[in-house]
């Protein structure tokens, strides 16, 4: 039996638990398919050479991260007639649609499980298991590093950097996490499973976001008192004249499928009306949960998995959307604020489902929950509340999910 030679691009934290797990599998992997498979050459900033790699190999596996060098990388690869399989959300979000016409032009994969969620099989399960499904919606923690952060906050009640820095301490987040924590990382996710599930051209582009830095032990607090969760949400569906993909800090009651959702894990839920919906957890980051989704997409390739279709459409993206939220203002407790704050919501459409005041006199805490309207209208009735004398601070909004599925 002849063996299945791989080169290797990157041998960080990754790559070399996959070099690891891939010698540790090897057998069995043989036993399955017909073909040993074994890493026949590395590249790496120090060492390697990129073009004797593509003469000794049957499949490049890229794990460098990054947009640049990996781009000209796979690409290479690709034109060189060698299946693909990456980590790498950043490049897919940016360049998949060119790599991914280019790998069919080919004839050969591009494959990326590992790239969103980890451990977690969501890219199959999109690509193969609901392929003949109409998936309407898609809910995602699909970053480890936020949802330990935030599960920090809300089981301490430490604020926002101490979670931060418990989270650096256990290797959860990067020494810089500008990436996790702003939403890009998840960004950059949402729009390779927005492809997916709709066979739309989805950019990072295409991605509002934001993250959570933000958030302050009063937000989590509140959630605690409503029996509510905080988490870094990502969310990909289809409304009307198009499709709407965002990421945003989110509270979720509980009976939502993603709210005890905790830790470092990930998880998603797939929503359609011919499966209701069904939600995938597990661990979302590190590199032994990685390098086995990246060893999945190598015995696919093996067995010759097919490549990933041309878009059937393309669809318009939504900007303004519509959902509850959540309204924090620091005001001065005296009469007629609250009347006059409620017009200036209730003028733009927004009726108030719940309010909350914390202290008294100066510098008094105003929070509540409205009933679902669109982002815009809120935001220009916030830039109006903002202007008042006797509010202190810009209100912070976060969007309220309040769905249930019991």
């Amino acid at each position: 039996m002849s063996a299945y030679r791989i080169g290797l691009l990157g041998h960080g934290t990754v790559g070399g638990a996959f070099d690891a797990l891939l010698a540790e599998r090897a057998q069995s992997i043989e036993r399955i398919t017909g073909r040993r498979p074994e890493i026949t050459g590395v590249l790496t900033r120090s060492r390697g050479d990129f073009a004797d790699l593509l003469e000794r190999s049957d499949a490049i596996v890229e794990l460098i991260g990054g947009v640049e060098p990996a781009l000209e990388y796979v690409g290479r690869a690709l034109e060189s007639g060698l299946p693909v399989i990456t980590a790498n959300k950043q490049l897919l979000s940016r360049h998949g649609e060119e790599l991914w016409s280019l790998a069919r032009e080919r004839g050969v994969t591009l494959s990326f499980e590992a790239a969103v969620a980890g451990v977690i099989p969501v890219v199959r399960v999109l690509r193969e298991s609901l392929a003949g499904a109409h998936v309407e919606r898609i809910h995602g923690i699909v970053n480890g590093t936020t949802n330990y952060i935030l599960s920090e906050m809300t089981r301490s009640g430490s604020d926002y950097g101490e979670a931060l820095a418990a989270a650096q301490r256990l290797g959860y987040a990067e020494a810089d996490p500008t990436d996790d924590v702003g939403g890009a990382d998840a960004a950059a996710k949402m729009a390779i499973l927005a492809r997916l599930a709709f066979s739309t051209p989805v950019h990072f582009d295409d991605v509002r976001f934001e993250g959570i830095a933000g958030i302050t032990r009063d937000d989590i607090a509140y959630a605690r008192e409503l029996g509510l969760s905080l988490k870094l949400i990502g969310t990909a569906e289809r409304l009307a004249g198009g499709i709407s993909v965002r990421v945003h800090p989110a509270f979720l009651y509980a009976g939502h499928p993603l709210a005890s959702v905790n830790g470092a894990f990930n998880a998603v839920t797939v929503e359609s009306d011919a499966i209701t919906e069904i939600t995938m957890s597990g661990p979302g980051a590190g590199g032994s949960q990685t390098a086995s989704a990246v060893l999945g997409d190598v015995v696919a390739a093996i067995g010759g998995a097919a490549a990933l279709g041309e878009p059937l459409e393309r669809l318009e993206v939504v900007e303004d959307v519509v959902s509850a939220f959540y309204v924090h203002m620091e005001v001065d407790d005296r009469p007629g604020v609250l009347a006059q704050i409620a017009k200036l919501l209730g003028d733009a459409g927004a009726s108030i489902k719940s309010v909350v005041q914390r202290g008294i006199g100066e510098r008094a805490q105003l929070m509540m929950v409205t009933h679902p309207l669109a982002q815009s209208s809120l935001r220009g009735a916030l830039s109006a509340i903002g202007e008042l004398d006797y509010v202190h601070a810009s209100p912070r909004a976060i969007s309220v999910i309040d769905e249930e599925f019991m």
